[in-house]
């Protein structure tokens, strides 16, 4: 079993066990595995980045096999630079969300444990897959385990939040499959990824199949206006679910445009890139406006991540170096930042029970460990310099300006409203005199919170003040795959 399968199936086998050995009169150890689990699962991702080979877009720790021989479907794995940093996040998000759940998780322990644990693991196979039948099904499989955390360890409104949830993504789904299956017949029956790239589409077949790409990835991303279920799904979500949902599972959207739209249907990108900015910056500017007006923490949160994520899709669509990793490091603080925000919230609701703003107010006054946090975390969601929210938002709009000034100019003004409903926020519920009776008992982080929130911390600082071991493993890949898109494939 090589790296990749290690990374993929150390977290389902500790899953597995947990639905079968795990009760709740046996929580505490039902906990304990599950942080085994997502420790060894963190740490055998760790040699991926170990051993990996810079200055290369080859694939790298490649593992083939036959799956399902008669329609030639193999487990083909591989990652290269831009693969690589999901399968560790993915990974050490999981760890933290293992630990921010210990307390506030308190029945059906170990079909929660083994849930996330399950999902990780499903999420590390979108990432590492070369064929294109096994990243449908994993791709699909991560609906499962999330469809159930929500619908059962969710709020008051789960149930539609689930559906919502599980409706929506599905079905833009529905018609990556058939895209799928279009390319199997076009290559002769290959399922192989990097073949569908070389294949020669006539510029019809692209614009179909760009669009049916976009069925899946834009509602997973999610971009606007095909976001409406993400704030339904965070406000109902238990916190460790919004955690991943936000850290992870949007980042699946994004990774999908790389691996398929752009290399497949390269004229189709660039014929309807003005679309695709247009949408961007509709989510940047509309969305950010709407964050203003939320009264719920979650659900500004929620719309803040639809702006983020549109600073992705702008990036991709600019076809330039910058742009491009711009949007993959952007991916990858909102990986930080948003998880970190959503835990922040989280650890707020354990104790007084509410998400909403007017709830609170002078948090800083009987929590000022906690508050110190939620300010580091806060400025970088506005993106202060300094944090990882300033690196991919800063590379995007400057690849903005490049490309042309009037986009990179309404991409900027993503720093005053980020900066406006974020610094809101936490004035009304962090600073002042204390409002209420629950906020002046509230107690500060225990050390279990602290450990959570200061492992975020440092990566949101590592990553805002030295980027370069980041962009340094995508660079290669990122040319390699802008030189793939720049020649049209018009047969």
């Amino acid at each position: 079993m090589g790296l990749l399968s290690l990374a993929i199936w150390t977290p389902i086998i500790f899953g597995t066990v947990l639905l079968l050995l795990g009760r709740d009169e046996q929580a505490r150890s039902v906990r304990w595995i599950a942080l085994i689990g997502a420790v060894v699962s963190f740490l055998v991702t760790l040699p991926l980045y170990g051993g990996f080979q810079l200055g290369t877009s080859a694939m790298q720790f490649v593992e083939n096999s036959t799956w399902i021989e008669r329609f030639n479907v193999n487990y083909h794995l591989g990652v290269d630079g831009i693969s690589l940093w999901f399968v560790l996040l993915t990974a050490f998000i999981n760890v933290v969300v293992v630990i921010a759940s210990w307390e506030s998780i308190r029945t059906r322990v170990n079909q929660y444990m083994a849930a996330l644990l399950i999902l990780s693991g499903l999420q590390i196979g979108v990432f590492a897959a070369l064929d294109g039948m096994l990243f449908y099904v994993f791709f699909e499989a991560t609906l499962i385990p999330m469809y159930l955390i929500i619908g059962i360890w969710g709020g008051p409104k789960k149930i539609y939040a689930a559906f919502k949830f599980f409706l929506y993504t599905l079905l833009g789904s529905l018609l990556m499959l058939v895209a799928l299956l279009f390319l199997y017949t076009k290559s002769g029956g290959s399922f192989d990824i990097a073949t569908w790239h070389m294949l020669p589409l006539g510029g019809t077949v692209q614009t179909l199949l760009f669009f049916a790409f976009f069925a899946a990835f834009a509602v997973k991303v999610p971009m606007w206006p095909v976001h409406t279920w993400l704030p339904d799904v965070h406000v109902e979500a238990p916190t460790g679910g919004s955690a991943v949902l936000a850290a992870i599972m949007l980042k699946l959207g994004g990774y999908g445009f790389l691996r398929f739209s752009l290399p497949i249907a390269p004229d189709a990108s660039h014929e309807w890139a003005w679309l695709m900015i247009a949408l961007s910056l509709v989510a940047v500017i509309y969305v950010g406006l709407v964050s203003l007006v939320q009264r719920d923490m979650k659900k500004l949160v929620a719309y803040s991540s639809v702006v983020h994520m549109g600073f992705v899709t702008l990036g991709f669509f600019l076809f330039s170096d910058l742009g491009v990793s711009g949007g993959i490091v952007q991916m990858l603080s909102h990986g930080f930042v948003s998880g970190a925000m959503f835990l922040c919230i989280g650890v707020l609701y354990d104790r007084v029970h509410s998400r909403e703003i007017a709830s609170y107010g002078g948090v800083v006054n009987t929590m000022p460990k906690f508050a110190a946090f939620a300010l580091l975390f806060s400025m970088a969601n506005a993106g202060l310099p300094g944090t990882a929210g300033f690196v991919g938002e800063w590379m995007v709009i400057l690849a903005s300006v490049k490309s042309n000034f009037w986009i990179g100019a309404a991409a900027a003004t993503t720093l005053i409203f980020a900066a406006a409903y974020t610094l809101w926020m936490f004035k009304r519920v962090y600073l002042g005199p204390v409002a209420n009776k629950e906020v002046k008992e509230l107690k500060d982080i225990n050390s279990r919170e602290y450990l959570v929130l200061a492992l975020l911390a440092i990566a949101v600082l590592y990553m805002g003040i030295y980027p370069k071991p980041f962009t340094d493993v995508m660079n290669a890949s990122v040319t390699d795959l802008l030189k793939h898109v720049a020649v049209s494939k018009l047969n």
